[in-house]
């Protein structure tokens, strides 16, 4: 039987949010432990959430998404009631029983990149297999930048109209 999996970025979701993948199929019938009868859904929206949320645990990462998703994010944060959305920088592929998670992150300076990525990538796959019950086949991450100190204290001050 064959698994199909479909890209999904969920920073410009084309879909429905309400459209669901099977992870687990249940077994029915009377002689069935109650705990395993009927069938388990996950949306690929709370697979991407789980990821972001399992990333940004990381102290070393600074933010997640490429530098237009951060810049529209900045706008989206400035819009009363806009928020920030814990999937920018993070996209699923979701089959049956398996999934795959790609992440664009922006890294403290000093962090060990290397370090970083596999500090990151064992907790999204532990967070996401724990969470969902689905095997994470890979986790590919991509350094999109460098978060330097003294880039949040100019831009403070850039944002400042009154001194």
């Amino acid at each position: 039987m064959s698994e199909t999996t479909e890209r999904t970025n969920t920073n410009a979701s084309t879909r429905s949010r309400d459209e669901k993948r099977t992870t687990q199929q249940g077994r029915r019938g009377t002689d069935v432990p109650p705990g395993m009868r009927g069938d388990i859904t996950v949306a690929d929206r709370v697979v991407a959430k789980i990821a972001g949320m399992a990333a940004r645990d990381i102290p070393e990462i600074h933010k997640l998404g490429g530098g237009m998703a951060r810049a529209f994010g900045a706008v989206r944060e400035r819009v009363p009631g806009g928020g920030s959305d814990i999937t920018q920088g993070v996209s699923v592929e979701v089959g049956e029983r398996q999934a795959a998670v790609d992440l664009d992150v922006v890294v403290e300076y000093g962090a060990s990149i290397a370090d970083t990525a596999g500090d990151v990538r064992a907790n999204v796959i532990n967070a996401v297999e724990r969470m969902t019950g689905l095997e994470v086949v890979e986790v590919n991450i991509s350094v999109d930048d460098v978060h330097l100190p003294d880039e949040e204290e100019e831009a403070e001050q850039g944002d400042r109209r009154v001194a």
